[in-house]
């Protein structure tokens, strides 16, 4: 772990790789959340077959998708700290918000990895529209971001508790709702072939979700991981 002196990117970047190390000899985080993706995948192709859904159903299909696998994986990166006994000495050696970064690129770094692999399976199994894809891409990459903004402060919450994976949902559904909805929104207008203009109102509140998320969750950190 760098030393005090060095700047919040570098402690940061520290806690990334000691994570990103972690998971690499055991991939449990990244083991969970892709089993889980592709069997939900499976499923739900197999269930509805390539019968022309609509665009909004799609679209609900594929971020419940997204969604279920986060909750199943990126709770991960706080417990397996309590787990293992080193959470006092990271914070012994590191500041809370150095800590909450890492651990906020490290759970994008997993959740990117799952819908890189996920989106293209959901499109070629469900045969939905292929259009705007410039417009999807821009659209997953602030819904992994809104995500892992809102999960990895409540990720930090539940690691002390009893029922981890519970609580987890629970106390996660509540306050990813709102981008849950502009995420189906979105992603329902581009697959109906609208124009960018009908779609930019839900970009603006996905980024305006991720920037309070990300802003709110490093004030509040430092209390949550210091209790």
């Amino acid at each position: 772990m760098p030393d005090n002196s060095v700047g919040l990117a570098s402690k940061a970047f520290a806690v990334f790789a000691k994570d990103l190390r972690q998971e690499l000899r055991t991939r449990y985080a990244l083991n969970a959340i892709l089993m889980f993706g592709i069997t939900t995948l499976a499923v739900v192709s197999y269930s509805l077959g390539q019968a022309g859904l609509p665009p909004k159903l799609l679209a609900a299909l594929l971020w419940t998708i997204i969604f279920f696998s986060a909750m199943s994986g990126l709770a991960q990166a706080f417990v397996r700290e309590e787990e293992t006994g080193t959470a006092l000495v990271l914070k012994l050696r590191a500041d809370p918000t150095a800590i909450y970064l890492g651990k906020l690129f490290f759970n994008l770094s997993l959740l990117s990895a799952m819908t890189a692999i996920i989106t293209p399976l959901f499109f070629m199994f469900t045969d939905a529209p292929i259009t705007g894809i410039g417009v999807i891409i821009v659209i997953l990459v602030l819904g992994v971001i809104g995500l892992c903004a809102a999960t990895t402060l409540v990720g930090a919450i539940i690691a002390k508790a009893a029922v981890k994976g519970a609580l987890f949902a629970v106390l996660s559904f509540p306050i990813l709702i709102p981008i849950l909805l502009l995420l189906v929104g979105g992603t329902a207008q581009v697959m109906d072939g609208r124009s960018f203009g009908e779609v930019w109102m839900y970009l603006q509140g996905l980024v305006a979700y991720s920037v309070v998320m990300i802003t709110l969750s490093i004030l509040l950190f430092r209390f949550v991981w210091l209790e």
